[in-house]
């Protein structure tokens, strides 16, 4: 059998092979840019963008040091600077898929959908069956609402890479999302059985389930998502939506504080939180919940009084519970 340890340790020890080289060829930049490229791979991204960057020192006319550079910033989700150093690279004369590939899903990250696709299409007229072009190019129409294109370019990059669970994660997703459970089922089992630890298609199965009005199935599966991968919030807001509409608030609590953690902007959560919070009768943590969305929604006279009354609650439980005389209201906090 093959041993994952040296597999996923070959690139940093091909990065380690390359000290001596570069010591005794201090000036030699491909050396460099070789080291960036292990170092890369292996995951080390600050080391490899210290490497690829002394290598341009050296020799900035070389494309390919720029593409590096590039990949490397994208690992780092620096997505205006990546796309800058895949600009400079194209402008020295570096021209390949995987750059029109990096400057596509770059734009795509960006959520500059037309520029994303002009550049996928790109890569596709290079190479009509990359798969992961085809991926980005289903992503970014379906960013756009464009269902019908986005199924058929996953559909596509499904049929070069079968066993992919990112994309069989994406195909469940969306026909969960357009109202199609059985078709998401279908997409969800097939990854299940590839990756049955891969929490995005625990995720999506119990979505079928709750479409289909099968609550304890889907609670199964959300349960299962989060046991393999704790941050994934989707699955937290799932379950604790679920006992929220119970009235079950100490469920609702640990779920979307993880959430929040994840996802601050997640819609209603922060809502359900106070309330539940509120509903325990823990109101110094619903106040503060309450000020949130205050901040968040400057102007509502909603959020504006429940701050009032929680306030006016929380300093009655705090005076009961150290023995001390409650003081008369302010009526300013009115004003916050």
């Amino acid at each position: 059998m093959v041993n994952l340890a040296t597999v996923q340790s070959g690139p940093q020890l091909q990065a380690q092979e390359l000290e001596g080289a570069i010591a005794r060829q201090p000036q030699n930049a491909s050396l460099y840019a070789r080291r960036a490229s292990f170092r890369l791979a292996a995951g080390q991204l600050g080391a490899a963008l210290e490497d690829i960057n002394r290598a341009i020192d050296l020799d900035d006319e070389e494309g390919e040091f720029y593409f590096i550079k590039a990949r490397t910033l994208r690992g780092q989700n620096r997505l205006a600077a990546a796309l800058e150093a895949a600009e400079t690279a194209a402008q020295r004369g570096f021209s390949s898929p995987e750059l029109n590939l990096l400057v596509g899903e770059a734009n795509l990250a960006s959520r500059h959908y037309e520029a994303a696709l002009e550049q996928l299409d790109r890569t596709l007229r290079q190479e009509p069956d990359h798969a992961a072009a085809l991926f980005y190019k289903g992503l970014a129409y379906a960013a756009v609402a464009d269902t019908v294109q986005a199924l058929d370019y996953l559909r596509a990059s499904l049929a070069r890479e079968p066993h992919q669970p990112e994309i069989l994660h994406q195909l469940a997703f969306l026909n969960n999302a357009y109202r199609q459970p059985a078709a998401a089922a279908l997409y969800s089992a097939r990854g299940l059985r590839v990756a049955p630890r891969y929490a995005p298609l625990w995720y999506d199965h119990g979505r079928q389930f709750e479409l289909q009005s099968l609550p304890d199935s889907a609670h199964r599966c959300y349960s299962r998502a989060i046991q393999f991968d704790t941050t994934f919030y989707r699955a937290d807001y799932r379950l604790a939506l679920a006992a929220y509409r119970h009235h079950q608030y100490a469920a609702v609590v640990p779920h979307l504080q993880r959430a929040l953690r994840r996802a601050p902007r997640l819609q209603d959560a922060r809502q359900m939180l106070a309330e539940s919070y509120e509903g325990l009768g823990q109101h110094a943590e619903a106040l503060a919940q309450y000020r949130l969305l205050v901040a968040e929604n400057p102007g509502n006279r909603h959020w504006t009084y429940k701050v009032w009354k929680v306030r006016g609650q929380a300093q009655r439980q705090q005076n009961d519970t150290f023995g001390i005389e409650a003081q008369p209201s302010d009526a300013s906090i009115l004003q916050e």
